[in-house]
């Protein structure tokens, strides 16, 4: 795996094996940065990435400037390789809390202008999260909630729903607040 743009571009990581994660493909990476590197200065960005995995987006959002970064993952494994790779290229701007992704929504007092999640697709309650997200007010002003999901899911009809993007079998639904529908 590898950092796709900003400063760290180019530079690899190895998550252990038998991880519980399926990390977002490196194509639908480039894709996703196309559209946040158009609507957002990550430098003044507060960002939140929920179900953290390898790390992979929080470590892409540090390498283009992002200074507040919020990384929430379960399992113990993976919590601890973010960490070692945060500090190991000097990612201070990253903060690792090791917890259930839904306890943090429910108890978080703070707003972000991005919030990533890429949740396991077979996750029975993936459905809900964007409810959620918008239930405890955690998008910040014009901010974005970015869910990475499969075709097995459809959020058009979201009331936040602002466009998604398909790359292949990965799919970014984002939200907003109050959105102004774009093609």
């Amino acid at each position: 795996m590898r950092i796709i743009g900003g400063n760290l571009k180019s530079i690899r990581f190895e998550p252990p094996k038998n991880i519980p994660t399926r990390p977002t493909t490196d194509f639908a990476k480039e894709g996703l940065f196309n559209i946040l590197n158009n609507s957002f200065d990550f430098e003044n960005v507060k960002m939140l990435d929920l179900f953290g995995g390898t790390g992979s987006i929080s470590y892409e959002f540090a390498s283009r400037g992002c200074e507040d970064i919020t990384t929430v993952e379960i399992f113990p494994r993976c919590a601890d390789f973010i960490k070692a790779t945060a500090l190991k290229h000097k990612l201070t701007a990253i903060k690792v809390l090791k917890m259930d992704v839904f306890k943090f929504i429910a108890s978080a007092h703070q707003k972000f202008n991005i919030i990533f999640a890429g949740p396991p697709y077979p996750l029975p309650n993936l459905n809900t999260i964007p409810d959620l997200i918008f239930q405890h007010g955690l998008v910040n002003g014009e901010g974005w909630f970015v869910l990475e999901h499969n075709p097995n899911h459809n959020f058009e009809q979201h009331p936040h729903f602002l466009k998604s993007r398909n790359y292949g079998t990965t799919i970014f639904s984002i939200f907003t607040n109050e959105p102004k529908k774009i093609a």
